[in-house]
């Protein structure tokens, strides 16, 4: 039983590792790119980074919140506490993309297309608020999976 716990334990900090990098490099190098290029090359580059990005990050997100929910299952006490709050902050990362993120790409798509709408810097806020909270849900939840990885003994079940 030990050898499945240490495997899920594995998964669980390698899909949340990746998860949280993915969003920690957007964070740290692509929005600070944004800002500092001209706005048609941002919503240009913006728009086609989405078409990419969706399918990557939708399938990191889901390998995340699955193997931590998964370490929860085979883990007990506090390894078991630590992997559904990992679960709980990871699903927080998908919620915010989906309700937040996703639906100000709609905005972003029609602005490359054409014409760039009044307040439009307001809603590029929002969204690299959203990735923002997005990122450190993540971190956080990688804080939680490297922490059951580290301080604790995987027990049998």
């Amino acid at each position: 039983m030990r050898t499945r716990v240490r495997h899920v334990q594995g998964a669980a900090l390698l899909a949340s590792g990746l998860l949280a990098g993915a969003f920690g490099y957007g964070a740290a190098n692509v929005v600070p790119t944004f800002a500092a290029v001209p706005l048609d090359v941002r919503l240009t580059f913006h728009t086609a980074m989405m078409k990419v990005n969706e399918p990557v990050m939708q399938t990191a997100m889901a390998l995340a919140i699955l193997s931590s929910f998964g370490l929860a299952v085979v883990s007990r006490g506090l390894p078991r506490r630590l992997a559904i709050g990992a679960g709980a902050l990871t699903l927080t990362s998908l919620l915010v993309t989906v309700f937040g993120n996703v639906p100000l790409h709609a905005h972003i798509r029609q602005w490359a297309a054409g014409s760039v709408a009044e307040g439009y810097a307001e809603i590029l806020q929002r969204w690299e608020t959203f990735h923002t909270i997005r990122t450190l849900t993540a971190l956080a939840a990688f804080v939680l999976i490297v922490a059951i990885a580290v301080y604790t003994r995987p027990a049998t079940r």
